[in-house]
């Protein structure tokens, strides 16, 4: 008997930056509270707008993506961050 394994979308919603946002790709990135970046499509904006401003505040969950990586999901924007030099850092 083969074991599959099942990836879950986690239960946890991260605070964090949209810090790369490219239209035509429909590509962008965020970083998380805790500085890591996770990337994430159009399609992941929870609102269905398939646009968000770079320097959004989003909250979001995190679930593998097609390569396996995990991307971030359900991106709800929150605001405008407040402090913008911190985002390449």
């Amino acid at each position: 008997m083969t074991a599959h394994l099942v990836y879950l979308p986690t239960l946890r919603a991260y605070d964090g930056t949209v810090v790369q946002f490219d239209d035509e790709r429909g590509l962008g990135e965020v970083v998380a509270a805790d500085r890591r970046r996770h990337p994430f499509h159009c399609t992941a904006i929870a609102d269905g707008s398939r646009h968000v401003d770079v320097g959004a505040a989003v909250r979001f969950s995190l679930a593998p993506g097609h390569a396996g990586r995990l991307e971030a999901r359900d991106v709800v924007v929150t605001g405008t961050a407040r402090v913008e030099r911190d985002l390449d850092s």
